[in-house]
């Protein structure tokens, strides 16, 4: 693990080897971690990047209105496992006359960056050999999927400039946690939303790229004027939107599988970084170890050519897969990302 090597690749700056982050939710993966090193997690397996969002001290669904829909189990023992709750939206007239900022109220900008620049410094305190970032994770779509869940978000969404309008209420809540993020000290902040699906966009494209794209350059903006990194995060395929966030501003792309890896790296392998891999967790989970190394090979064959890589199953590493999977994932990896 080293944060050098972490603040070297977000600035595009040559490194020793290739980054590494991971996101991994296996207490069994760790445990075999700490019995095989004695370390911690992110020590033990090398990682100079760690991924955390916080959208602050008030919990929507304390504040106002949210939709439950639910959790399937993905923890180890389903501890993680909610059923769904009625929706307290009842038809999509009442999502229209939303306000994220009426509704959910935005702290003093003040005492929000007090809190996110404590919240900071508590995790540089227990990760001190990574670079550990800032973000906020409902930027807007997350923030419109958590409100009114996707049955009365695609029926308001049929009303395109009403359902504009209220995405800015969603903007202008997210402007002021990152007007409070760019005053704390950290130096890479994490942009997430998941504005589309597995399959791509669930709007027209051109409602992206005139309703949402041109907010998150807003909300970026005011992060980067300060002098941080800006890594945009999504899950699913917005492959067809790559150029679009490059215009906005990201310095970075945070991708699952489904992103196309090799057009990423073609284009804009030497101007931004890249966080992710060709690695699945469906094939940490069900493949054999030829498949992982595969994986890797056919990632570390483009990842040494870009100017800053951060090497990471994109799709999370979960509690089902095997450990023996892992470990061989790790090893292979760790034993072949040093540059030549």
């Amino acid at each position: 693990m080293s944060r050098q090597i972490g603040l070297d690749v977000l600035h595009l700056r040559r490194t020793p080897r290739l980054g590494h982050a991971e996101y991994c939710s296996s207490d069994a993966i760790m445990r075999d971690v700490e019995a095989r090193t004695g370390k911690a997690f992110f020590d033990g397996w090398d990682i100079d990047f760690v991924w955390n969002t916080d959208d602050g001290p008030i919990a929507w669904e304390k504040a106002g209105r949210c939709t439950d829909m639910g959790h399937a189990e993905f923890l180890e023992g389903g501890v993680d496992r909610r059923d769904a709750r009625a929706c307290p939206f009842h038809d999509p007239e009442e999502v229209l006359a939303f306000d994220a900022v009426r509704e959910y109220g935005a702290p003093e900008l003040g005492a929000l960056t007090e809190y996110y620049e404590k919240r900071y410094w508590e995790l540089a305190g227990r990760f001190p050999n990574q670079v550990v970032t800032g973000g906020y994770y409902r930027s807007m779509m997350s923030g419109a999927i958590q409100s009114f869940g996707w049955e009365m978000l695609l029926l308001a969404a049929a009303d395109r400039s009403g359902f504009a309008r209220v995405l800015d209420s969603f903007f202008r809540l997210s402007l002021q946690h990152y007007k409070a993020w760019a005053r704390t000290s950290v130096e890479a902040f994490i942009c997430h939303d998941d504005m589309v699906w597995t399959e791509g966009p669930f709007l027209s494209p051109d409602f992206y790229r005139s309703e949402i794209f041109p907010r998150y350059a807003a909300l970026w903006k005011v992060v980067k004027d300060a002098g941080k990194r800006v890594l945009f995060c999504s899950d699913g395929d917005w492959s067809m939107f790559l150029d679009d966030i490059a215009a906005a501003g990201a310095d970075g792309f945070i991708l699952e599988p489904t992103v196309s890896l090799d057009a990423v790296v073609a284009k804009y392998g030497q101007s931004h970084v890249i966080v992710g891999s060709k690695v699945d967790c469906r094939t940490l989970t069900f493949g054999a170890l030829e498949d992982i190394q595969a994986e890797i090979d056919a990632t570390l064959d483009v990842a040494f050519g870009c100017g800053g890589f951060m090497f990471a199953v994109g799709n999370h590493i979960p509690s089902n897969v095997p450990v023996e999977n892992a470990r061989f994932y790790y090893d292979y990896l760790s034993s072949h990302w040093a540059r030549g």
